[in-house]
């Protein structure tokens, strides 16, 4: 069974930082690309950024591209999201998931982030 646990979620000030962390287990996670998607409040899950399984490619979208930086540790099975000059645009629930595209639906439990004055 798939599991992944994302933590690191807050509340911060507009331009404060935040590094989320997703814990993988129940599959081979340096076998699998992964994805960081979000949803914000009253819509749909957003894809945020994506990276190779062992972390030499990586992509972002544009709305976060330059401040957000995606990285893995496989030693840990572990993903990572640092989240730097966040905005209040960027206030919603942060997921993982295997592979490249937006899942139909999130498997973990999510972490969420406020980004407010």
């Amino acid at each position: 069974e798939v599991v992944l646990v994302e933590s690191g979620g807050g509340l911060v000030q507009p331009g404060g930082s935040l590094r989320l962390s997703c814990a993988a287990s129940g599959f081979t996670f340096s076998a699998s690309a992964m994805t960081w998607v979000r949803q914000a409040p009253g819509k749909g899950l957003e894809w945020v950024s994506r990276i190779s399984k062992f972390g030499g490619m990586t992509s972002y979208a544009d709305s976060v591209g330059g401040r957000f930086i995606i990285s893995r540790d496989n030693a840990l099975n572990t993903l990572y999201l640092q989240m730097n000059n966040l905005k209040p645009e960027d206030t919603a629930r942060y997921y993982c998931s295997p592979g490249t595209s937006v899942p139909s639906r999130p498997i973990g439990p999510g972490t969420q982030v406020t980004v407010s004055s």
